[in-house]
């Protein structure tokens, strides 16, 4: 099948190394963002794009914008 387009908390938790717990508020936290920009989302999942954007930067419209600072040192 290829390569899904919605990462689950299992995943982001092994990804990031961190909890579950933490896993599953950040895609909350995520998720949140995406509602508020009219999107519709999937509880515990958070689409992939949008996780690799946010966290390792770059944008959807692939020009220059602000940059999200995801995560460091990795």
């Amino acid at each position: 099948m290829g390569i899904q387009s919605f990462l689950r908390a299992e995943e982001v938790a092994v990804e990031l190394g961190v909890s579950k717990a933490y896993a599953y508020k950040l895609i909350r936290t995520l998720n949140g963002d995406l509602r508020k920009r009219g999107f519709i989302t999937i509880n515990g999942r958070i689409s992939r794009q949008y996780f690799n954007e946010k966290l390792y930067g770059g944008n959807a419209e692939g020009g220059k914008g602000e940059k999200d600072v995801g995560i460091q040192g990795r």
